[in-house]
């Protein structure tokens, strides 16, 4: 198999499993919520940080028009289209993330210790 085409389903792998990583280790979030025994002061920032959570239908229309655009282009374009879609994994995460750390700061000491248990990544 050349470096190319190597390169090229490498690259195809990583879009998918980009798509799926997030989600599979994602915590059950109700099951979280009631784990957290929030105060109502606690709750808008809770609403966000579920809100950043929620899955995002143009990211994942954007994921499926990739794989199916793979086929048909060269080991270069493949590249950069994944490279594209790495980029707005990368910026889904950061903000993901932004919204994780500003919940995480209204939490209390036993919160925190809580959360960071109940969002442990899980082997599959």
């Amino acid at each position: 198999m050349t470096r190319l085409r190597l390169l090229g389903l490498s690259a195809a792998a990583a879009l998918a499993l980009a798509s799926t990583c997030a989600h599979a280790q994602a915590p059950d979030l109700h099951r979280l919520h009631d784990a957290l025994n929030l105060g109502a002061s606690q709750e808008e920032a809770w609403n966000a940080f579920q809100a950043a959570n929620l899955p995002d239908p143009e990211q994942a229309a954007r994921q499926r028009s990739a794989a199916e655009m793979m086929p048909d282009l060269h080991a270069p374009q493949r590249v950069d289209l994944s490279i594209a879609a790495m980029r707005a994994d990368l910026e889904t995460l950061e903000r993901r993330g932004a919204a994780l750390k500003t919940f995480y700061a209204a939490l209390t000491p036993a919160q925190k210790l809580t959360f960071d248990q109940q969002t442990l990544p899980r082997e599959r």
